[in-house]
């Protein structure tokens, strides 16, 4: 008798319940390999008829959900021939496999997954900050979302403060930095404490959080033909960021074909300098320049079409990685932007273009967008938060259209969003903070609209819409007794002249004012002044005797006076004291 048997008999009951079905594993494993085998004798001849599915259709064009489609698709009919033709027992090795997924359902994925994306677009609400009458060519939103800078064509810089403004939306400071030069690009460093300026000039600004200046870098030596023997730049600058982990690091670019990397120590002299060069090795315009998110990249856009990046860790001599014939050749690029995973790279340039890079593969882009008008060097393109969508601006012509901000699927790269945003005026730079969740665009019309949702959004421009204006308290009080200023009387009121060519008149007439000189004198002399014909013995002689008589012009003048020496030996009045 087994052991269970006399515990169960010992403790009252008939056993220990049903038994656990146990399994031959060596069993299972030769059958499997057995089907496996005749499986795969039948398919290698349907192969040679039929072909696969995956040759059939590009793997480009085939989403993830439609390649499993498919390979089940395969699995599943090959499994239901193979059974039907072998005949061997039904049993199933494995777990069913799911129904297959129709287009439909595909569509329904695709209308949902865009559903979910609008969603996170947070568009439902906005304010407009006015800066001025002109294109708005640059903002800056610092890293803690509590400040914002716009700079334009206007050479004006405008400091914004969501925490202390009221629903009035007026900036605390506005101040032109770099003089009569336009504002090409603003970024604040990554603790916020200082923001970099970029002008139409070439030397970039290093300021503080209101605005004082902190460092300006040095211009170098325009007559040098080797730009890297000079210590600054000396060509109009197209853009400038900062490093995004050093926060004493800082990069420009110019016309004078370099980037320039500064330490904010010593703005004297550049920390390294960067030619890119054609491919015909030709030095080329860098129009716009960015790090990537670990710092380890440098990449710039050239006008020649090109998108060169060089290693942060070593020479800036040869580049890491380059395509030549990335957008049009001529045209700027006006922005590029990495994804916050560091595996897709975004590029826009006036050719009307959005492309979208694999940092892995970077001969062919992944996606492009095509008819995207663009006329302005510096338009923005960046990914959202959750690097799902990529953003950028369209412009138009003056009463043409209105400007718009396009979002894109990063997979599917078709528009998910089209937002107007102003009526004929282009939409030039575009912010989306990651932290507020609220996008910042800049138009042609000097405004800046800031775009929130109540329920995504997070402080930001919800602090102050919710503030009201405040009034200016007015003093009122009323005199009983009228109040009388001596210089008010009629007696001492001066007549006011209002026309300035009065004023000249009669300041002009006024010889003190004037300071004219002293007038000729005629006549005999007063005042301490002689007359023309005066008083000394000179002049009487002259008058009395020799107006009197007259010499001829015609007489030689040795002889009218040698006329007179005998009457001067005669009668020597004259000359009787010099022979004595």
């Amino acid at each position: 008798m087994d052991s269970s048997e006399d515990i169960s008999k010992l403790m009252g009951f008939g056993g220990f319940g049903k038994k656990a079905r146990t399994f031959d594993l060596d069993a299972i494993f030769e059958q499997t390999r057995r089907t496996a085998i005749e499986r795969s004798h039948k398919a290698q001849g349907s192969e040679d008829a039929e072909g696969t599915a995956f040759a059939a259709v590009p793997s480009s064009s085939i989403s993830p959900q439609s390649n499993i489609a498919v390979f089940r698709n395969e699995v599943s009919g090959k499994e239901g021939a193979s059974d039907e033709d072998s005949g061997d027992s039904d049993e199933e090795i494995g777990p069913p496999l799911p129904a297959n997924i129709s287009a439909e359902d595909e569509d329904e994925e695709q209308e949902e997954e865009e559903v979910l994306h609008h969603r996170k677009i947070p568009n439902s609400h906005e304010i407009v900050l006015q800066h001025g009458d002109k294109i708005i060519s640059a903002i800056a939103w610092d890293p803690s979302g509590a400040r914002v800078a716009t700079g334009g064509y206007d050479y004006d810089v405008c400091l914004w403060d969501f925490a202390g403004m009221d629903a009035s939306l007026r900036s605390f400071r506005t101040f032109r930095p770099c003089e009569s030069h336009q504002i090409r690009s603003l970024q604040y460093s990554i603790t916020g404490d200082c923001i970099l300026i970029a002008a139409g000039n070439a030397q970039a600004k290093v300021l503080d959080r209101d605005g004082f200046e902190i460092l300006e870098c040095i211009k170098g030596d325009q007559y040098i033909n080797d730009m890297a023997k000079t210590k600054g730049h000396v060509g109009m600058l197209n853009c400038g960021c900062w490093h995004p982990r050093d926060k004493e690091e800082f990069m420009t670019c110019s016309i004078d074909t370099t980037v320039r990397l500064w330490h904010i120590e010593n703005g004297k002299q550049h920390k390294a300098v960067i030619k890119p060069r054609s491919k015909q090795g030709r030095p080329t315009i860098p129009t716009t320049c960015i790090y990537t998110a670990d710092g380890k990249l440098v990449a710039a856009g050239c006008q020649d079409g090109s998108i060169q990046m060089w290693d942060h860790r070593k020479n800036f001599v040869n580049t890491a990685m380059v395509n030549r014939n990335a957008h049009q050749l001529g045209t700027d690029m006006s922005s590029l932007c990495f994804s916050y995973d560091g595996l897709c790279l975004a590029s826009r340039g006036c050719d009307d273009t959005l492309k979208l890079w694999d940092m892995r593969k970077m001969k062919s882009p992944l996606h492009v967008a095509g008819n995207l008008e663009n006329v302005f060097p510096m338009t923005d393109c960046l990914f959202s938060p959750d690097d799902k969508l990529i953003v950028t601006g369209t412009s138009v012509r003056r009463g043409e259209g209105v400007g718009q901000l396009l979002f894109f699927d990063r997979d599917t790269f078709s528009v998910v969003t089209e937002m107007d945003v102003a009526e004929n005026a282009s939409v030039v730079r575009c912010v989306w903070h990651p932290k507020l969740n609220q996008i910042m665009v800049g138009t042609a019309d000097g405004n800046a609209k800031v775009y929130y949702d109540p329920d995504l959004s997070h402080r930001g421009a919800k602090l102050c819409v919710v503030k009201t204006k405040l009034k200016r308290a007015q003093i009122q009080f009323l005199a009983d007794d009228p109040i009388i200023t001596p210089h008010a009387l009629p007696m001492f009121k001066e007549e006011r002249l209002k026309s300035t060519k009065k004023i000249k008149e009669k300041a002009r007439a006024d010889p003190i004012k004037s300071h004219r000189p002293d007038m000729p004198f005629h006549g005999a002399g007063a005042g301490g002044r002689l007359g023309s014909s005066g008083g000394t013995l000179a002049s009487y002689i002259s008058k009395k005797y020799a107006l009197q008589r007259p010499i001829e012009s015609s007489l030689d003048p040795r002889e009218a006076i040698i006329r007179h020496a005998k009457e001067a030996e005669e009668n020597p009045m004259w000359t009787t004291a010099y022979h004595k």
